[in-house]
């Protein structure tokens, strides 16, 4: 044990910890770049299947980029200010009940600390440690009983941009294609090519980061993807005759 009572760690180096990252900033990048490689994707492949010029396709799918990402932002600026309402409003229902309801929550941490396997005096201490200081308390119940965690000031702006603008990144590449080239069969033949890759990728490292299988999350990805664009270049070509 050291000084302050805590375990000494193992000597020697420390093994490899390979944890799933659920951070807001993967969140919000897996968001809108999932839907901003997808959707004008399969908005370009579909007018490939009804129209023969690419500066129609590029003004569409430019005019859908910019729609994409306002719409996108503003839905991520809202659930991001809903978590930090919730979290507020919970905290100051938790404040007053731990001065309203003492004995009852602390009951509650000893709940808590029991289904963790303390007993005893153990217990005992733990409960009278945490709750001797009422912001350490209140922090306790919100992340053990709530499963709460403060949200970081000013979260609700900075995942807006996150995800307007990975929509943009992530929109650009299908539409590159018919902006560089002038056939629009050729354009789309590349346009499936680099939006294929992207989304393989894109796939990867979005299971890399959630802990998912990094192949089945690579292929699940650019399948979702090669369906919405097989779908509307299909139905486009119908409509068309």
């Amino acid at each position: 044990m050291s000084d302050d009572g805590l375990p000494v760690p193992p000597p020697g180096p420390s093994p490899p910890e390979a944890h799933a990252t659920s951070s807001p900033l993967v969140r919000d990048l897996v968001i809108g770049t999932a839907d901003g490689l997808t959707v004008p994707f399969a908005l370009a492949a579909g007018l490939s299947g009804a129209v023969a010029a690419n500066p129609l396709i590029v003004t569409a799918g430019l005019a859908e980029i910019a729609a994409g990402c306002i719409a996108m932002g503003l839905g991520g600026y809202l659930a991001a200010r809903s978590e930090a309402d919730r979290y507020a409003t919970e905290y100051r229902r938790e404040w007053a009940e731990t001065d309203e309801y003492p004995e009852r929550e602390r009951w509650e941490v000893a709940a808590i600390l029991h289904r963790y396997g303390l007993r005893g005096e153990t217990l005992r201490k733990a409960t009278a440690a945490i709750c001797a200081d009422r912001t350490r308390w209140v922090d306790f119940m919100m992340r053990a009983e709530l499963e709460l965690n403060e949200p970081e000031a000013g979260e609700a702006p900075r995942s807006a941009l996150r995800i307007g603008g990975s929509y943009v990144m992530g929109g650009l590449v299908p539409l590159l294609p018919y902006m560089l080239l002038d056939d629009t069969r050729a354009s789309l033949a590349v346009s499936c090519a680099v939006t294929g890759l992207a989304l393989l990728a894109f796939g990867w490292l979005k299971a890399r980061a959630t802990g998912m299988p990094r192949l089945s999350g690579a292929v699940q990805t650019a399948a979702i993807g090669a369906a919405a664009a097989g779908a509307a270049f299909g139905i486009a070509r119908l409509a068309g005759g």
